[in-house]
Order: structure tokens, then C-alpha cells, then sequence
């Protein structure tokens, strides 16, 4: 361990005087280690294997996969990157061929059960990542600064299917926060669901989301706006949302 450490501490100054430019080239030996890494993870464990394996099984020297990946966290994290932009892709295409017209309800679900089709399979990664969500200043927190950019992509989502609905101006931060703790609670339950098809969490999905809709349409009148304010403001008294 001390020696591999010893390793990625010198293959990282010279990355850092590297002053070799992206190519074609450079881009598939990344894809290579990535992808070897992920393969790795996924069957032996993200614990339980070394960067030292993952440069063995991509046939290259440990300081050329240091070279792009400084740490297997770098690596999970070009991995939520992936989930993310995948993520945003199938809901843009899913918008600009059947979703204009679709109600909220409709737009919520697609988000939902999209991010469940694209991580489902990873169920048993994921459990070996969702421990890190409770220490903040780890790197692959869910919570994280380190993961404060995709966590911001997974919310803008939620803000665009919410962008019609002409909500008050009190619930435009507070609502897409909401839903986005909603999905990563869906996505929890998902670890303990051994159901066919997951049916349980796609059940659990469609009834908060029902849910949610009937919320919505109550926390708008305006007799509920003191409602509104207190839960916003012990929000921002408690820094989860910018004040």
C-alpha cells in the first residue's frame, strides 16, 4: 500500500509538469483505463481492487494509469460524470421527441425511472459508494464539494421540468431541492429492493410522485406562504440552500 502511494505521488508530479495535449490517441487510453477500472469494480468491488490491478488488466505501467486517473475516487467520479451527462441526454431527447406536451407528472416520472434504467445494474457499486455520502468532505459524497458540480446538474434537471408551472417565487429553489432528496431517497431504497425488475422502487416512484403532485397543488395557495417562508428560511439558516 505504502509503496503503491509512493507512486501515484510521483506519477502525479509528472502529470503535473506534463504539458502533453488531449488526442485521439490519449482519449482511448483513458476510455481503456476507465473502462477497465468499471469492469473491475463492478465484479470484484470498489474496495477490493487496486489501481495497481486495474494498470495490470489494461496492459499498462501503474504510472500511466496514475497518469490520467490520480485515484480510483477520480476514477468514480469520471463515472458519476458519465451517469450524469447520460442522464441529461436521454431527458433532453426524450423532450424534443414526446415531452413538450407532458404534463409534470409525466416529466417528473421520465426523471425518475430514466435514472433508475441507467443505474440500476450498479446496485451492488453503489452500496459500496453510498457510505461515503455521511463524511461530507470525502470526494465521492453525494453531499460533497466534490461532487457539487453533477449534484447541481441532477437538480437544473428537476428546475426544467418544473420551468412551466409558474410556481411562486419562494417555492423555485425549495421545490427542486425537494424532489432532487426525493430521487437519491428513491435510489437508497433501490439498494434494498430484491424484487423482479425492481418493481418495489418503481412503485414507490409512481406513489411519491402522485404524492408530490397533490403537494404541489396545496403549497401554492397563498394561505400556505407562511408555510413556505419558515421552511425556507430554517433551510437557508442551516446553509442547504443559498440564502
Amino acid at each position: 500500500m505504502f509503496k503503491e502511494k509512493k507512486e501515484a505521488k510521483i506519477a502525479g508530479k509528472q502529470a503535473e509538469k506534463s504539458t502533453e495535449k488531449k488526442t485521439p490517441k490519449s482519449e482511448l487510453t483513458r476510455q481503456r483505463i476507465y473502462q477497465t477500472a468499471m469492469r473491475m469494480f463492478r465484479k470484484k468491488g470498489f474496495d477490493e481492487t487496486t489501481m495497481r490491478e486495474i494498470a495490470t488488466d489494461a496492459e499498462m505501467a501503474l504510472g500511466a494509469a496514475y497518469y490520467y486517473f490520480p485515484s480510483k475516487e477520480a476514477i468514480v467520479l469520471a463515472y458519476y460524470e458519465e451517469m450524469q451527462t447520460e442522464h441529461e441526454k436521454r431527458y433532453a431527447a426524450w423532450i424534443e421527441n414526446e415531452g413538450r406536451k407532458a404534463n409534470l407528472r409525466s416529466r417528473l416520472g421520465f426523471i425518475f425511472h430514466s435514472k433508475l434504467d441507467i443505474l440500476e445494474n450498479d446496485r451492488k457499486l453503489m452500496g459500496a459508494l453510498l457510505r461515503y455520502a455521511g463524511t461530507p468532505d470525502h470526494p465521492l459524497s453525494f453531499f460533497g464539494p466534490g461532487t457539487k458540480d453533477i449534484r447541481l446538474r441532477s437538480i437544473a434537471i428537476l428546475d426544467e421540468a418544473l420551468k412551466d408551472e409558474e410556481l411562486p417565487a419562494d417555492m423555485a429553489t425549495l421545490v427542486p431541492l425537494a424532489l432532487w432528496s426525493l430521487q437519491m431517497g428513491t435510489l437508497l431504497f433501490l439498494l434494498h429492493d430484491n424484487s423482479a425488475a425492481q418493481k418495489k422502487t418503481r412503485r414507490l416512484i409512481n406513489l411519491a410522485l402522485d404524492q408530490t403532485i397533490r403537494l404541489l397543488a396545496v403549497i401554492r395557495f397563498p394561505l400556505m406562504k407562511p408555510v413556505r417562508t419558515h421552511i425556507t428560511g430554517m433551510l437557508r439558516e442551516l446553509e442547504l440552500i443559498e440564502a
